[in-house]
């Protein structure tokens, strides 16, 4: 790999990140690996079909992965 583009690619993983961490992991707090996996399974699952997204005009990402709407960013 070159690296280009490397610093924006890892300013949106660690602005997920801090999504995850504020919005589910700190308001419940885990008790083994398999309570962290369901409480980012239903994060993962609640970002990606319920959470609308102001970047991509209010739409949930899913849906316009499904659907192939395109989306003037």
């Amino acid at each position: 790999m070159d690296g280009v583009g490397r610093t924006t690619n890892n300013a949106f993983i660690e602005r997920l990140w801090r999504s995850i961490k504020y919005e589910k992991l700190y308001l419940m707090p885990t008790t083994d690996g398999r309570h962290l996996y369901h409480l980012l399974n239903d994060y993962f699952r609640y970002y990606n079909y319920k959470r609308r997204h102001s970047g991509i005009n209010d739409y949930y990402p899913a849906g316009l992965y499904y659907n192939k709407i395109k989306v003037g960013v």
